[in-house]
């Protein structure tokens, strides 16, 4: 199974939910394109909060240097991304794969991130709640149907909100995996609880 993480916008908790679905299928993790943070990337973080010992984190096959929409950080890397250099990790393992931003965000010119995902991909959105959350989470949800893509399953991040979880499930069709709560902090321990918490629905994708 390959699983793709993208998000509502940035900073919604796909970093997260990647490590939580990571651990809770013992899977492979591959970031395509990390923009920023270099020294302590997605990759690192997922890494470090995951403990079982079958997964293994795969190379970016882009790494630029600005915290910015990859298009942009690109640029001031004085590079062009080719969609056609992100490569699929090969491996006999689930693979989590995990985007930048949301699914609109632009890759270069022509491409945007939407365009890395495959047709055997199952498409996980990840929601924030925040208010505009709904209309961004439909939005998304929108934006996948038109290219004829299925969202798989929906992450709820946040503090429980009945009535936007419930008008966004009725709206996509979409899968309920699990909703991570507000934690002080994520380490292994709360990584390996929520991962306890999503695997049966996980697996039922």
């Amino acid at each position: 199974m390959k699983l793709f993480i993208t998000g509502i916008g940035t900073d919604v908790g796909k970093t997260v939910t990647s490590a939580i679905i990571t651990q809770a299928l013992e899977a492979d993790y591959w970031k395509p394109v990390q923009a920023g943070d270099l020294d302590n990337s997605d990759s690192h973080k997922v890494k470090a909060q995951i403990s079982n010992p079958k997964s293994q984190i795969f190379e970016n096959s882009y790494k630029l240097n600005t915290p910015a929409s990859p298009h942009l950080a690109a640029a001031l890397d004085g590079i062009t991304i080719h969609i056609k250099q992100i490569k699929e990790p090969k491996t006999k393992n689930h693979l989590v794969i995990e985007g930048a931003g949301g699914i609109l965000v632009p890759l270069n010119d022509s491409d945007c991130i939407v365009d890395l995902i495959q047709k055997d991909y199952k498409v996980i959105v990840v929601s924030r709640h925040y208010l505009g959350s709904i209309n961004h989470t439909l939005l998304t949800y929108e934006a996948l149907k038109t290219r004829k893509i299925a969202i798989s399953g929906i992450v709820f991040s946040g503090d429980e909100n009945k009535a936007s979880e419930e008008i966004i499930l009725k709206k996509t069709g979409a899968k309920f995996i699990g909703r991570i709560d507000n934690e002080p902090y994520f380490d292994q321990n709360v990584i390996q609880y929520y991962a306890d918490k999503f695997r049966e629905n996980l697996l039922t994708l």
